[in-house]
């Protein structure tokens, strides 16, 4: 269960302006070894995408869909890939 994966998930609801990246990138790094980066898109929606253990991308993916979030999260909708690599830590975009 620990292969390594990438996540992309959009992030739908009043999102944007409350501080949801940020929270983002803390939860990432609060739960480790993840690569990548939190971005407002012009739609409203946030867009995350991580790499690392499968395990760990599966857990910020619970918390982007579990509601305790700043602002409020309407729906979350993932694709899941083969790592591309290339992100030193994760960032805020």
């Amino acid at each position: 269960m620990n292969d390594h994966v990438r996540l992309t998930a959009w992030v739908r609801g009043h999102v944007q302006g409350v501080g949801f990246r940020w929270f983002t990138r803390e939860n990432a790094l609060r739960i480790g070894d993840l690569t990548g980066f939190a971005s407002n898109l012009d739609d409203g929606r946030v867009q995350v995408v991580a790499e690392g253990p499968s395990e760990n991308c599966h857990q910020l993916l619970q918390w982007l869909s579990a509601g305790d979030t700043p602002g409020r999260v309407d729906g979350v909708t993932e694709i899941w890939a083969t790592p591309r690599g290339g992100y030193d830590g994760f960032e805020i975009r």
